[in-house]
């Protein structure tokens, strides 16, 4: 697969459990493409690592890295911090890496707004059916229901951010998503997304 010789920002942003970091993850193994690794107040799930997943860190450690100003965007979801280092993106992007961002709505707006001398695509993914996706929900939170049910109300929030992107892709089948977004990212997919498909699919997802 080729690469890009200047690297690039892709942002990948979807209500939880729509299966952006799948996506991110089967998108870094291109050739010159490195995901973002974001620090998080949050526990590790099952499986995570440190430093492969996510940096985890304390509250404490995180306010005093938000202080020092050392991250390019970070936000508050969940009552869980997240946040991308600017060191270590700007380093990447310097040696022509092309890195994509596995965040919410709040670091697209906080990236966006700085308008970084880099080329900067924004991907929003929304699962098929309200039910697939409290399928996904059930069975990632091993069906603690408790906090499936704090997900599915903040997932109505989220999906009013989608017309804040470039592009809106439904995650109707993996690979096929897969290669919508590598289309995009390549930048062979000029056909704009039809917004009123994209609407009337929304508003199917909160009814």
């Amino acid at each position: 697969m080729s690469s890009f010789k200047k690297g690039g920002m892709f942002i990948l942003s979807s209500p939880s459990g729509a299966g952006k970091t799948t996506l991110v993850k089967k998108i870094s193994k291109n050739v010159n493409f490195s995901v973002s690794i974001s620090h998080t107040t949050r526990l590790p799930r099952p499986k995570e690592k440190n430093g492969k997943d996510y940096f985890f860190v304390s509250k404490n450690y995180f306010k005093k890295l938000i202080k020092k100003k050392e991250f390019i965007e970070h936000a508050k979801v969940f009552d869980n911090y997240y946040g991308s280092s600017k060191r270590l993106i700007t380093e990447k992007l310097k040696r022509g890496k092309n890195i994509v961002f596995d965040i919410d709505w709040q670091g697209t707006r906080q990236i966006k707004n700085k308008k970084l001398n880099y080329k900067l695509v924004t991907i929003f993914i929304l699962p098929p059916s309200r039910k697939e996706l409290l399928k996904r929900l059930t069975k990632r939170e091993n069906k603690n229901m408790k906090t499936v049910k704090k997900r599915m109300k903040e997932f109505q929030k989220d999906l009013s951010r989608w017309k804040e992107y470039d592009y809106v892709v439904i995650n109707d089948n993996l690979q096929k998503c897969y290669k919508n977004i590598m289309k995009i990212i390549k930048g062979k997919n000029k056909i704009v997304f039809d917004k009123n498909y994209i609407s009337m699919h929304v508003k199917g997802l909160l009814n």
